[in-house]
């Protein structure tokens, strides 16, 4: 299995809405008894040349969807803004949520679905940017067998994994109509769909078609959920609302240093790739190229409010119309107070502010 292939199997699942439940009580227990060496406190250690020592958790290993905090660190601008940033890389054995309430780091990476699911379970954590302003999540299907909109895939077999349940299926049944009996189990493994032509497969837009095309010597057909009005935060920074409050000029810096970075590294990622690889032997040149590609072909980083308020940007109108159709899609409860799952005060502040 592929290392983009075993990494969204991972990422898929830990993005499920319904993964905060299990471990919501556990994340309580942990804020309340850690005893960790932690820096998620509210004046954080500092270095012998007074820098911040600040802990940044990823969701997975690194590679080009991270680039921009890898270029941050790369190029020194984390450490010009006061900071001394280490990024934790995760793993399939990794909960990032327990880390970040047990105070093991200080920020981390998330979807504004998880983090509505967590505002429900009353874990005090806050989404605070939002890299990608548009999912990534895609579906695939053959060329040439009339399957080139989601409008045309309703009644077809379509692999998908578990967690997709509790996020972008019921999207697709409550708008396109898509019914539980189209569904087909994906490994993540490629091959069933490689062999089968009639087979449509979820995907991620930097990672599967890639894949695909590699061994399958093909280009897929690839459809966007974001096109669809599939419309999440992914790739969101988290971090507890004990940090946001009791320090967020901290908070502040950490969140403008990213931005910068990830302005810098869409402009010249070589500096950024080259700690990626350090971080991940097994990253390819190619790989980061195609995701690169991918990221600004689809403006998953500088699309949407992006264009105007600036990498990382959020909008109380965006969470509302996400919460609004997963409530009409089942997802979530119409009552739950959706707005403690982000604050708006360290974003928007226009492209030109960090350039």
């Amino acid at each position: 299995m592929s290392r983009a292939i075993s990494r969204r199997r991972f990422l898929k699942n830990s993005l499920s809405y319904g993964s905060m439940a299990v471990g919501a009580g556990m994340l309580t227990n942990c804020t309340s008894n850690s005893k960790t060496t932690s820096t998620n406190i509210a004046a954080n250690p500092k270095t012998k040349d007074g820098l911040d020592k600040v802990i940044f958790g990823l969701s997975w290993v690194a590679e080009a969807e991270y680039g921009g905090f890898y270029q941050a660190l790369a190029t020194g601008i984390y450490r010009d803004y006061g900071l001394d940033v280490t990024i934790k890389p995760g793993g399939p054995r990794g909960n990032y949520n327990l880390l970040l309430m047990g105070g093991a780091i200080d920020l981390t990476m998330a979807h504004s679905g998880e983090a509505i699911n967590a505002a429900k379970d009353n874990v005090p954590k806050v989404t605070v940017a939002a890299i990608f302003q548009r999912d990534p999540q895609v579906l695939i299907a053959h060329p040439g067998t009339g399957n080139d909109s989601l409008e045309k895939l309703k009644g077809k077999p379509i692999l998908v994994g578990a967690a997709a349940d509790a996020n972008y299926w019921p999207f697709l049944k409550a708008k396109f109509g898509f019914t539980d009996d189209q569904k087909r189990p994906y490994n993540f493994d490629i091959q069933p769909f490689l062999k089968d032509k009639t087979l449509i497969q979820q995907g991620i837009v930097t990672a599967e078609p890639f894949d695909i095309k590699k061994k399958g010597g093909f280009e897929p057909v690839v459809m966007l959920l974001a096109d669809y009005g599939y419309n999440p935060y992914n790739f969101t920074i988290e971090t507890t609302k004990k940090l946001a409050e009791k320090n967020p000029e901290l908070v502040q810096r950490f969140v403008d240093a990213s931005i910068k970075g990830w302005y810098s590294y869409l402009n010249e990622p070589i500096p950024g790739n080259k700690l990626i690889k350090q971080a991940n032997p097994d990253m390819t040149d190619e790989l980061i190229s195609f995701s690169i590609q991918k990221m600004k072909d689809s403006g998953l980083v500088t699309g949407g409010d992006a264009q105007t308020l600036g990498i990382g940007a959020m909008t109380a109108e965006r969470w509302q119309s996400f919460f609004n159709n997963m409530v009409q899609a089942g997802v979530f409860d119409a009552s739950l107070n959706y707005k403690d799952a982000f604050t708006l005060q360290f974003v928007n502040k226009g492209v030109n502010f960090y350039k």
